[in-house]
């Protein structure tokens, strides 16, 4: 039986919380708002004890899939645990209470400050923004940095170079900011195609972004030579930092030739990620591009930190205040409790868990490119798909087993794709848990297909028409009877 909804359980007359007597004068209602804004009747509101509502959010939360309750190996998308330390640090009333147009806030300039330096040093960049509300909002803000270092030397130039592997969100933060862009190919082994990024370097070229490690897991080897090749024909190096998290503490991107990358604060650094936000994306620049950083700036001054306004040449302010504050109160507090060595720990762990899995589901389901992965690696599903079986019916069919689907069908290049990222926060057993759910579903599409055919068959809701909730969006709830 489904559960009942609020509307639903209301009983007239029931309360879940009673309000204290009024110690002001009693107005009227046309005294505090003015009848053209009053309601012609009483909003249809339930009626409910507080146990009663507490029990349909608990329920609520326990019909949806999230990290705390499962496995959630979204490629790409690195849905880890998150310590719960981090979400109460940013919940100290000094903190979550402050007001963006507070004067003085010295503690908050300090976190904010140590913070930019933290991310420097792991990504071995000399400037810092924290305004960008989010990881595309990162890109477009460091590509219009980009944008402003070629305006000030004269030529704007007018293309970005992407390679087929990229990021969705690339293409659409390079267009948005105005330029054409390029797509070049990968090789056999799911890299860079330097002969192909040569073919394509001119002086028209703005920048080349690259995702490292890319969206197949796989580090980019010949980053250095990529960056002379980029630097040579008078062009930037952006790196989407989306994947960080498999580099802490064991390589710089700064140090192998990128001139900007963006950072993903709810990604790496410990902000629960999905369901649309928050997020955070900071932006790290090299020396030659820290005049053209957004206003203001943060800098440190008589052992703390102010902003400083007077960057002539700067591309202006991007976020209407000074970046998502929790986010990175959150990640402040991880980066304080990891230190050095445990953020490379993080990298390590996320490296050794995503190989794990890999190895052992190589002989399930196909693997393109065979090499050790970093993070996350991607399967195939076309040997499934011989017998009958897409990967979106493994997709669906791994919800019965009380996991998520990884990512599927991208990146592009991979036909039939499982992107899957373990994180560095699982244990052994909950992979090998998923393991044997992923080797159960291969065996399924051998012996009986129609099973995967019809999943999910326990989940709250069962395989939905797609198609046809796509064409006939109803989101309204409507209360029976009415």
């Amino acid at each position: 039986m489904p559960e009942p909804l609020l509307f639903e359980k209301s009983s007239v007359g029931r309360q879940g919380y009673t309000l204290p007597p009024m110690d002001v004068p009693v107005q009227s209602i046309d005294e505090v708002i003015p009848s053209l804004f009053q309601r012609d009747d009483a909003p249809d509101l339930p009626e409910l004890s507080e146990m009663d509502v507490m029990r349909h959010f608990i329920h609520l939360s326990i019909m949806n899939h999230h990290v705390d309750k499962g496995f959630y190996p979204l490629g790409s998308c690195t849905m880890k645990y998150n310590p719960k330390v981090n979400e109460t640090v940013s919940r100290l009333e000094g903190f979550s209470h402050l007001h963006p147009f507070q004067e003085e806030a010295p503690g908050a300039l300090r976190l904010m400050g140590e913070l930019g330096e933290y991310l420097k040093a792991i990504a071995g960049m000399d400037g810092i923004t924290l305004q960008p509300a989010a990881g595309a909002h990162g890109e477009m803000t460091g590509i219009k940095i980009i944008r402003a270092y070629h305006e000030d030397r004269g030529n704007p130039r007018s293309t970005i170079i992407l390679p087929d592997s990229a990021h969705g969100t690339n293409p659409a933060s390079a267009t948005i900011s105005g330029y054409q862009t390029v797509q070049i190919l990968s090789n056999p082994d799911g890299l860079v195609d330097t002969e192909d990024l040569k073919a394509h370097l001119n002086e028209d070229v703005a920048c080349f972004m690259l995702t490292n490690p890319n969206t197949l897991g796989l580090f980019e080897s010949s980053a250095v030579e990529i960056a002379k090749l980029v630097h040579d024909a008078g062009a930037l190096l952006y790196m989407d930092g989306a994947n960080l998290n498999a580099l802490m503490g064991l390589v710089r991107p700064g140090d192998i030739g990128f001139d900007v990358l963006h950072f993903n604060l709810h990604k790496t650094f410990s902000t629960p990620h999905g369901g649309g936000g928050p997020g955070s994306g900071p932006v790290g620049v090299k020396a030659h591009l820290e005049p053209y950083l957004p206003l203001p700036v943060l800098i440190p001054r008589d052992g703390g930190f102010v902003f400083d306004d007077s960057r002539p040449k700067s591309i202006g302010k991007i976020q209407g205040f000074y970046g998502n504050f929790g986010v990175m109160v959150r990640a402040y507090a991880y980066i304080r409790m990891q230190g050095a060595r445990g953020l490379k720990r993080v990298s390590e762990n996320a490296i050794l868990n995503a190989n794990y899995l890999m190895r052992k589901l190589e002989k399930y389901f196909l693997l393109p490119h065979k090499q050790h992965a970093m993070h996350e690696f991607v399967l195939s599903g076309d040997w499934q798909k011989e017998k009958g079986v897409k990967t979106l019916d493994i997709a669906k069919r791994l919800l019965d087993y009380g996991v998520h689907a990884p990512t599927v069908y991208f990146p592009l290049i991979v036909h039939e794709a499982l992107m899957i990222e373990p994180t560095e926060s699982e244990s052994k057993e909950s992979l090998d848990e998923f393991f044997d759910a992923m080797i159960s579903i291969a065996k399924e599409a051998d012996e009986n297909p129609e099973v995967l055919l019809n999943a999910p068959t326990r989940t709250p809701v069962s395989r939905l028409d797609e198609g046809l909730a796509a064409r006939n969006l109803d989101v309204k709830y409507t209360r029976e009877g009415s």
